[in-house]
């Protein structure tokens, strides 16, 4: 909490919680705020709820310390200006598509914390006094290592929460019990919007430090195939043990998964696009693997998985540019071991860069390709934990081209080639094929690529 609201905002929470409290109220941290000071983690949101004092009482006392934002009130929330901190009074939602929402502040503590998702998040913790209120044993749960919610029926009701469980198996690295197990097996969650569902798989890509625990949890209910149906066949796909000692492809992207969790940087597009493609990297195998002279082996399983790593980003995202990352990353996700095995030279590397840009870069495929030299551990579920001379090799070679963030910037720009004709598609042939020149010859010198794209696409201009 402290990381989440600076040290004025907590003496307003506080001021605001006292006069709760003198009114005859009690005012409680609720939620994820709760669950994440326990476990001693950052928070992402603060929802205060408040018991003993009506939604009418309440909007008027933060009246008091600002404007009050109405957005939500009709769920019994309201939010403060300036102030990233969610009030609410308890309240009880009917049963349907389109529930009614009737506030009381006067439940019990057990009774409001019912309708949370997990025992986990029902805990409720004293603005004042620091006290934790834990009607459902969270704690308990949580020192266990168990996932359980309050009530099956009401878990139900909120479809999307079967996707919570799978991120939280993931980030908080606990178990369902039976109950919920059961529950998850059988609830209808075809109500989901894409966007609900790609918005959990990301937390479960950022936040977690085992996804590849979330994607287990997801096969064990039986459902994978109905959200991610390209990879139920890596299971029955088998790989050269020379190169993939660890087993099938199932196998082998979920320890790749792990292994890029291991190698994010922080900055939020990228990690996802580097998440995502350790998932889809492999998934062109099960169509393309065959044996040759007793060989197992997968040609353009690169080209083919690209195409299908675009069909499933379509289906789980709306997002363009992570969706054209991906394709392209899965598309040369071999390049940096063919470019070592080939000792390609700097043009090549430029190519690649080129090619990639600008959804992605040639670190990013650093990356991918680091992740998957290490899921290849025959010993553990686990990746390996070891640096790749490969992968050292194409970093340094990326660097000396200084091309590892971006392509190398063309020379010959439209403006040098305003004596000689108008913009339009010719100049945009002819500056395609000087930057082409370019990167082939090592050429920097503007007037030089000029003359050769001209002559190599027989233009002819006045002098």
């Amino acid at each position: 909490m402290d990381r989440l609201l600076n040290k004025r905002q907590l003496e307003v929470v506080g001021r605001i919680a006292g006069e709760i409290a003198r009114r005859g109220g009690r005012a409680m941290y609720a939620g994820g705020v709760v669950r994440d000071r326990v476990l001693e983690v950052e928070s992402k949101d603060v929802d205060i709820e408040v018991y003993g004092l009506a939604l009418d009482d309440l909007e008027g006392l933060l009246a008091c310390y600002g404007t009050v934002l109405l957005v939500g009130r009709q769920f019994g929330v309201l939010r403060l200006e300036g102030l990233e901190v969610e009030w609410s009074v308890p309240r009880r939602d009917s049963r349907g598509r389109h529930p009614v929402v009737s506030v009381d502040p006067e439940m019990s503590f057990r009774e409001a914390s019912r309708r949370r998702d997990l025992t986990m998040n029902a805990m409720l913790r004293d603005v004042l006094s620091g006290e934790l209120v834990d009607p459902w044993n969270g704690r308990k749960d949580m020192e266990q290592g168990i996932l359980r919610t309050p009530d099956p029926v009401l878990f139900i009701e909120d479809p999307l929460r079967f996707y919570r469980v799978m991120q939280f198996t993931a980030r908080f690295e606990m178990q369902p019990d039976e109950t919920l197990q059961r529950t998850c097996r059988e609830m209808d969650i075809s109500s989901v919007s894409r966007e609900r569902v790609g918005e959990e798989f990301e937390k479960m890509w950022l936040l977690a430090g085992r996804p590849a625990l979330g994607l287990r949890w997801l096969d064990s209910t039986g459902r994978l195939g109905e959200i991610l149906p390209e990879l139920v066949p890596l299971r029955e796909t088998g790989q050269d043990p020379e190169w993939h000692p660890e087993g099938d492809v199932w196998t082998h992207t979920l320890q790749v998964v792990d292994a890029a969790a291991a190698l994010r940087s922080g900055d939020r597009e990228r990690d996802l696009l580097l998440m995502w493609t350790a998932l889809l990297h492999d998934i062109g195998k099960p169509v393309t693997s065959v044996v040759r002279d007793g060989r197992i082996r997968a040609p353009e399983h690169d080209r083919t998985g690209a195409e299908m790593a675009g069909k499933v980003l379509s289906r789980l995202s709306g997002r363009r540019k992570l969706r054209e990352g991906v394709i392209k990353l899965v598309a040369e996700h071999m390049k940096p071991l063919q470019f070592q095995q080939n000792n390609s030279s700097g043009k090549a590397f430029k190519r690649l860069a080129l090619k990639l840009h600008p959804e992605a870069d040639l670190e990013l495929l650093a990356r991918l390709a680091q992740a998957d030299y290490r899921g290849t551990n025959p010993g553990s579920d686990q990746p390996l934990e070891r640096e790749s001379a490969m992968v050292d090799w194409f970093r340094e070679m990326s660097r000396r081209c200084r091309v590892e963030n971006e392509p190398e910037k063309p020379v010959l720009l439209g403006r040098h080639l305003l004596d000689v004709m108008q913009p339009g598609p010719e100049m945009g042939r002819v500056l395609e094929e000087a930057y082409r020149i370019q990167i082939d010859q090592g050429l920097t010198d503007w007037r030089e690529l000029k003359r050769l794209s001209l002559d190599r696409l027989d233009i002819r201009v006045d002098k």
